[in-house]
């Protein structure tokens, strides 16, 4: 029988902290790091590419955007934070991929927070999430559902700053992002990744680059994505370019261009907007097969 996770799963999980008030529990991109042995969504999906939960702090308040890829991942965010006095956390989803709400049970007795689509992927799959049978093993058993659920835009207030939850369709239909307007911050989620975007529904391509427009007019100063580079996170993140190169990324897609990956993102390379990372290879392999899929449809 696999065995998932173990005293040293935590091992690589390190704290960056961005911006004040601002921490990253960040884990994986570390060779030879695995949760565990054989193919699982935790490492194939997550670690092998790098993975933040972020963590918005002011005195003993706290919002928690994403709950990481296990229980054991959720539970020291919130020992770390109990550690720093907060005692009142809010939770926020980014989407309903599982590495990003696997850890939620570790937040009982927050207020967990979505958009409707993003429960209703939940509650579509929960059954098969919590058998281990939607993305495979490990399984997710309880899974917990958000409690309070919105539409297109909610504003929070934290500590007398105003937090914005945007949705919008990158990555997947059901995304959230984090908007701090008076920071000119950014917490992006899924939507944008260093080197490149994971595309799961290519006909939905217009409608990417439509969001990722109206993300770009916000006018962030920074990006802080949940799939990154840990050094550019830990110094304050990306700038505003990484929206840019993830909409020309798709473009390139949409036109179903031949050439590699390292091509293809080559000015954002030259210009140190992206940082080029091998395992994105076989992201951008699965991207253009399901664009030729969706062409041969």
């Amino acid at each position: 029988m696999r065995k998932f996770g173990g005293i040293s799963m935590l091992s690589q999980l390190r704290i960056l902290e961005p911006h004040p008030g601002i921490m990253a529990f960040y884990d994986g991109r570390v060779a030879g790091h695995r949760f565990a042995d054989g193919p699982n969504w935790v490492d194939d999906g997550a670690l092998s590419l790098g993975i933040a939960s972020y963590a918005l702090i002011a005195g003993a308040q706290a919002i928690v955007y994403d709950t990481h890829v296990s229980v054991p991942h959720g539970r020291f965010i919130r020992q770390t934070l109990a550690a720093r006095g907060v005692t009142d956390i809010r939770v926020i989803l980014s989407h309903w991929h599982l590495d990003h709400v696997a850890g939620t049970e570790a937040f009982a007795g927050c207020q967990v927070i979505a958009n409707a689509r993003t429960l209703a992927h939940l509650t579509q799959r929960q059954a098969a999430i919590e058998a281990g049978t939607d993305h495979g093993l490990p399984a997710i058993n309880p899974l917990i559902l958000p409690d309070l659920v919105f539409e297109r835009h909610m504003t929070l207030d934290l500590g007398g700053e105003r937090v914005e939850l945007i949705e919008a369709n990158i990555h997947s239909d059901d995304a959230t992002v984090l908007w701090l307007p008076e920071r000119r911050i950014l917490l992006a989620g899924d939507t944008v990744e260093d080197c490149v975007t994971y595309v799961g529904a290519p006909e939905d391509f217009d409608i990417h680059l439509a969001d990722l427009a109206r993300l770009q007019a916000l006018g962030a100063e920074r990006v802080l994505p949940n799939h990154g580079a840990a050094e550019v996170i830990a110094a304050g993140g990306y700038r505003p370019g990484l929206l840019a190169a993830t909409a020309d990324y798709i473009r390139c897609l949409q036109k179903d261009d031949p050439r590699p990956m390292a091509e293809i993102i080559a000015p954002w390379l030259k210009d140190g907007t992206l940082r080029y990372f091998e395992p994105y290879e076989a992201v951008h392999s699965q991207n253009r097969a399901r664009v030729k899929a969706i062409s041969q449809s």
